[in-house]
């Protein structure tokens, strides 16, 4: 399925949109070793209003661009505002979709960081990794312990 068909079949999507594109850092986990990897990803507009008020982000930078500035016909297109080693999220069309539509039902957010625009100033922090291939194995030690009249009628 290519992109263009995406961008043509959500008729509310234009080419000329406006979306937030960031460049975090995270973490790959492998043999118990992690290892940083840069990742492309939009930034609905909730997330960068908090990201805005100064809570530490994995986010390097933010950029402002028009959708048909990343999506071009059947690739994406990485421009000069990301480094030669950072690479897409995965879901990146259908996630910048999503993205576009928080922009549409709020647009203040799109004050935050005008059009064309890169803001660097953010509070840039690796203190709470994000793992992207994390697995959560649940145990029965994780069960916690009720009461035993929690279950019984009095």
């Amino acid at each position: 399925m290519s992109t263009t068909a995406l961008l043509t079949n959500d008729s509310d999507i234009s080419r000329d949109d406006y979306c937030v594109f960031g460049l975090a850092t995270c973490f790959l986990k492998e043999d118990g070793e992690f290892h940083q990897v840069r990742v492309i990803e939009p930034i609905p507009s909730a997330a960068l209003e908090t990201i805005c008020k100064g809570i530490p982000t994995s986010y390097e930078l933010a950029c402002a661009k028009s959708v048909g500035d990343i999506i071009t016909e059947e690739t994406l297109s990485k421009t000069s505002d990301f480094p030669d080693d950072a690479q897409f999220c995965d879901d990146f069309v259908e996630r910048t979709l999503a993205a576009v539509r928080t922009y549409k039902s709020s647009p203040s957010a799109q004050s935050l960081i005008p059009l064309g625009t890169v803001k660097k100033d953010l509070d840039f922090s690796l203190e709470k990794k994000r793992v992207l291939n994390a697995v959560k194995v649940v145990k029965t030690e994780d069960n916690v312990k009720q009461h035993s009249h929690t279950h019984q009628v009095l």
